[in-house]
């Protein structure tokens, strides 16, 4: 860039040159022409629209030519240099703002309050911690402590960039909160993998902060109801939203939809589903259409996917997951077929990731591991792990060991510390009679660092406390009555013809330790909890980390028959709702 020409200082721009021309400039090229002008005619840079130079420089690309024309302005304004780092920071370059801040600080320009607000959203767009922290302090130092909208935006920052520690720190600091700080700190608790965290701060924002929760609130809420399987906090929440205006919020119905088939309730997701009638956007068909996936009631949803066309709502690209999810778990594979073929000839979405994991899993589980193998070798994107490691559960399933050894090639590399594939791989193995393969597998398991995950199951009482059992648990405080409860169910069952299926514990142990490794299954433990400590006729919900195994499985269709309890658990793959000795799920899951 040629060196720019000396400023004359001269106090105004010519007569002959109305202010309004100023303005005319779209690109750094007629920028550069309008200066050049200025110069030939003995103006002073200082009247060109410093925050139009900013955006327009920011926009091409040529942000040092605009930082030459700030320091050679003597324009010392705030509030001028306020607008340029305004325009920069809502522009597409939100880095320039923060160089000029640099610069306004080293010419003296002392910033306020706006000044620290447009910075922190430049740092929010770029996820700039490093200066975030900085301005906090610089916030700090200039008196804006008490500033509740700055606090509030640097709370979401540390949030936003998972710094919990020091966005609890300033949480626990400030001399005022209001709804927004509240909904900051519950979202981005929920962003963090804690919606347990987040429940926690709804309820005290609810009885002892002296606030009424938003919308926001709500929504953040309910999904971290979802994510813990905590319905009975969900309907409180549900009622608290009707009751505070909320209930015709297309968002917070689908929300609530969500929730509810989350935690196992499709009858109330279904009953807000109906009372959306005429307000149904394309995520309320989605979220209904996945919730009857989820549960095994794949012909409700393809049913329900109809009315959706009929009703003149396009689907999405969530709706087919969706669908393919349901066709996947029912084994309908020329159903999932077409609506592959579907969504891009009728509807031109193009096919994610999860469409074709979606697929590889439907060919998998239906015995069709082959066509799963070369459907994968012929997708015009990479494939992940996911999607081997659907095909890889299709060998599991079908017993097919040379492609499962493919499938495990492929996810040493793209996944090499997930425990599930190689525990998999070495159960493949051990139903073969392959054990020197199985040992190998656990050496090269131990050689690569990779840990095995403990399976563990979570169940959430009335009063939102969660309680969390991991296998063989023994260190429950009720510990003694759960074992006690489970005996006298062992006994009721094998009056129905239960055996413990020990061939699932692939471990060279006495026949009678495995029996009492497969009766110590987190999820048993679980249940036997819920029914010590819920209303007789109550459902117990269940959440679990692995895939529930067939003895658990034909286990809770007899406890669910004996107690005469709904019992509803969701694992990694799916809903499986226990009713009268039956499962949503039939026996293919």
């Amino acid at each position: 860039m040629p060196p720019l020409p000396p400023d004359t200082n001269s106090p105004a721009a010519p007569k002959s040159y109305t202010p309004h021309l100023l303005h005319k400039f779209d690109s750094p090229a007629e920028l550069k022409q309008l200066h050049a002008h200025l110069v030939k005619t003995n103006a002073s840079i200082s009247v060109l629209p410093l925050p139009k130079v900013a955006s327009v420089c920011s926009r091409g690309r040529c942000f040092p030519y605009a930082q030459h024309i700030f320091a050679r302005s003597d324009n010392h304004d705030t509030s001028v240099w306020n607008s340029c780092l305004r325009a920069l920071a809502e522009g597409d370059h939100p880095i320039d703002a923060v160089s000029l801040f640099y610069q306004m600080r080293t010419s003296g320009v002392l910033p306020d309050a706006f000044t620290c607000s447009f910075l922190l959203k430049a740092c929010v767009s770029l996820l700039d911690i490093a200066n975030g922290k900085i301005l906090h302090g610089v916030v700090e130092k200039l008196g804006f402590g008490s500033n509740l909208f700055l606090q509030n935006m640097i709370l979401n920052l540390y949030g936003l960039c998972g710094e919990m520690a020091d966005a609890m720190l300033l949480f626990d600091k400030m001399p005022q909160r209001d709804v927004v700080t509240w909904n900051t700190v519950i979202t981005q608790m929920l962003k963090s993998g804690k919606p347990k965290e987040a429940i926690d701060y709804f309820l005290e924002l609810e009885e002892e902060s002296g606030l009424r929760p938003n919308q926001v609130t709500v929504v953040s809420v309910l999904a971290a109801c979802a994510d813990l399987c905590a319905l009975d906090l969900g309907k409180r929440v549900h009622e608290y939203s009707n009751r505070s205006g909320f209930k015709n919020n297309v968002l917070v119905c689908n929300t609530l939809i969500d929730m509810y088939a989350k935690c196992g309730s499709l009858e109330e997701a279904s009953r807000v589903f109906d009372e959306m009638e005429g307000k149904r956007t394309v995520f309320s068909w989605s979220a209904m259409i996945v919730g009857l996936a989820a549960h095994g009631r794949a012909q409700e949803a393809l049913s329900l996917f109809s009315s959706m066309l009929q009703d003149g709502t396009e689907p999405n690209g969530v709706t087919f997951v969706g669908l393919l999810h349901a066709c996947a778990h029912m084994g309908l594979v020329d159903e999932g077929r077409a609506f592959f073929t579907s969504m891009t000839r009728d509807y031109g979405i193009t096919p994610g990731i999860e469409h074709y994991g979606c697929m590889v899993d439907l060919l998998s589980r239906a015995g069709l591991v082959k066509e799963a193998y070369e459907f994968i070798m012929e997708m015009p994107i990479k494939p992940n792990g996911i999607i081997w490691g659907a095909l890889l559960g299709g060998c599991r399933l079908h017993k097919d060991i040379k492609l499962a050894e493919q499938a495990i090639q492929h996810l040493s590399v793209l996944d090499p510390l997930n425990d599930g594939y190689y525990i998999v791989l070495s159960n493949i193995y051990a139903e073969a009679g392959r054990w020197e393969d199985v040992t190998r597998v656990r050496k090269l398991m131990k050689a690569r660092g990779v840990k095995k995950t403990s399976g563990w199951s979570k169940i959430t009482l009335d009063d939102g406390i969660v309680h969390e059992f991991v296998a063989g648990d023994e260190s429950h405080p009720q510990a003694e009555g759960i074992f006690r409860k489970w005996d006298e169910l062992v006994v009721e069952m094998m009056l129905r013809g239960y055996v413990a299926n020990t061939s699932l514990v692939l471990l060279d142990i006495e026949e009678e330790q495995k029996v009492k490794f497969i009766y110590r299954h987190s999820e048993k433990l679980a249940v036997s909890f819920g029914l010590l400590n819920t209303p007789a006729g109550t459902t117990i919900r269940i959440i679990k980390n692995l895939r529930v195994c067939e003895d658990c499985h034909s286990a809770l269709k007899l406890i669910a028959a004996i107690s005469g309890r709904e019992i509803v658990v969701r694992d990694r793959n799916r809903f499986h709702c226990f009713k009268d000795g039956c499962c949503s799920c039939g026996d293919y899951w």
